[in-house]
């Protein structure tokens, strides 16, 4: 049954949530740590894609692991779902709470805990923005690897919740490839501290790893130790033209060979995503007079002080134009041409957004088969849908593709996106022949959960259950998202 709460200084507030948790919940974190005003919880309940809307009545803010122990311990005994939610930037409706559920963010919780230089590690709590990490690597001539789009407004606890890829994969890993240790509160309250610094640890299962994208449904991460390097002091970005997506491959090969390995990025994209940023992206100008089907970025870095990666780097091009890989090639001769060049890269999303709607797939595949992706991808949609405009583009040294298509130009919004459903079928199951995955770096959330059930191993399904059975056996975290867990 519905309840009334009243919080101090205010009116009554009606809410499906029972008064005496609510009241224990407030009184736990004080009149800063929660709210169940209208406008703060819609800011919180809007998904970043607009696919699921929250149905959230409270959100906590937790100043300290204890708080987030506390707060765990008693929803935990109440029987409440409570939701983990890092900045909402999230793709896959991970963060979104149904009527009935609490929201925890830990946007209070965003601390630098230390930054040790010559283990080379820096140690956070969970609501730490991305950005601000990044700052204080470089305030000691460090460098944390972890780069996306989102970087501004995003926690590294949703990052790590989600095992987020991003642009330097190729260089530097995943987000899991980049902690050390973390520390966790389990469904119960209990708080394992697993903020170790170590490189090598075999002292009996990986736990760590098993909350790395677990997406908040095993734990809520607090805090982590983070992986630095040596901060980059010369790059170098060239924009080339393509004949196909092949000569891709060929030109990856030959710059990793050449280049010692030193590519940090190394992105693909359609002609039409190109045009799309140049038409919709102000500011965002057209690199290269050469049209060509296939547009790649490449950017290549080094810490030591005196490479000359322009020149590494124009030797690339030169022998990838004499052997076909290429059509033509610009390196960036200033900070502000590159700048333009990562905004093509990067505004490819909102570019989307701006011509209409947009069907999406974030998958990946070995990288020797993203021509086979690409091409049987185009041909199955063109005939699901004819006149339909792929915009594939992504990380292709790594094999992640983020296979998108905005709507024909003569078909009204509505109708094409209710082709979704369908459409990511074919595509997903192109994936699976190419032995690949239904999701490279987003994660499962909500969205994906029945996707999961369909393509993964029985084995792997059965494992997870497990797994979400042993630790949070009254489905309190996060229920409904990765695995359906009754």
């Amino acid at each position: 049954m519905p309840s009334t709460v009243t919080p101090a200084g205010s009116s009554t507030i009606a809410t499906n949530l029972p008064a005496n948790l609510v009241a224990e919940l407030q009184a736990v974190l004080g009149p800063r740590g929660w709210s169940m005003e209208q406008d703060v919880l819609a800011k919180h309940n809007r998904e970043a894609r607009n696919k699921f809307t929250g149905m959230a009545e409270l959100v906590l803010y937790p100043a300290n692991t204890g708080e987030v122990a506390q707060c765990a311990r008693l929803c935990h005994e109440a029987g409440i779902a409570l939701v983990p939610q890092g900045g909402n930037t999230g793709r896959c409706g991970g963060a979104v709470a149904d009527q009935g559920q609490i929201l925890i963010n830990l946007a209070r919780m965003d601390k630098i805990l230390e930054t040790d230089a010559r283990d080379f590690t820096m140690t956070v709590q969970a609501g730490a923005i991305l950005h601000h990490i990044q700052q204080a690597a470089e305030d000691h001539d460090l460098l944390f690897p972890l780069s996306l789009g989102a970087q501004g407004t995003c926690q590294i606890g949703g990052n790590i919740a989600t095992n987020a890829g991003g642009l330097n994969v190729i260089r530097y890993g995943n987000t899991r490839d980049l902690v050390l240790g973390l520390e966790v509160v389990l469904a119960d309250g209990t708080v394992w501290n697993g903020l170790s610094k170590l490189r090598k640890d075999n002292t009996g299962y990986d736990l760590r790893d098993l909350f790395i994208g677990a997406e908040g449904t095993l734990g809520i991460i607090t805090a982590c130790t983070l992986k630095l390097f040596p901060r980059p002091r010369h790059l170098a970005t060239a924009w080339v033209a393509l004949p196909g997506v092949d000569a891709a491959l060929d030109l990856l090969a030959l710059a990793r060979r050449e280049t010692g390995d030193a590519i940090a990025a190394f992105e693909l994209m359609s002609q039409f995503a190109q045009d799309l940023c140049i038409s919709h992206i102000q500011n965002c100008i057209t690199p290269l007079e050469t049209r060509a089907p296939w547009y790649a970025m490449i950017e290549i870095t080094s810490s030591r002080p005196r490479d000359d990666l322009a020149s590494v780097l124009e030797g690339v091009l030169e022998r990838a134009l004499e052997g076909g890989f290429i059509l033509d090639g610009t390196i960036a001769q200033s900070e502000k041409q590159r700048a333009n060049l990562w905004a093509i890269r990067e505004g490819i999303p909102e570019a989307q957004t701006l011509e209409g709607g947009s069907i999406k797939h974030d998958v990946s595949v070995p990288v020797s088969a993203v021509p086979a992706l690409i091409e049987q991808g185009i041909k199955q949609a063109q005939k699901r849908i004819p006149g339909i405009r792929p915009c594939p583009f992504g990380h292709v040294g790594d094999g992640n593709i983020h296979f998108n298509f905005s709507q024909p130009e003569n078909m009204p919004k509505a109708e094409f996106l209710a082709h979704w459903e369908d459409l990511n079928r074919d595509i997903h199951d192109i994936v699976a022949g190419l032995g690949g995955s239904i999701s490279a770096e987003h994660g499962i959330g909500r969205l994906k959960v029945d996707e999961l059930v369909h393509y993964a191993d029985p084995a792997k399904i059965k494992l997870l259950a497990a797994i979400k059975q042993a630790l949070d056996p009254q489905n309190t975290l996060n229920p409904g998202k990765v695995i359906n867990h009754k």
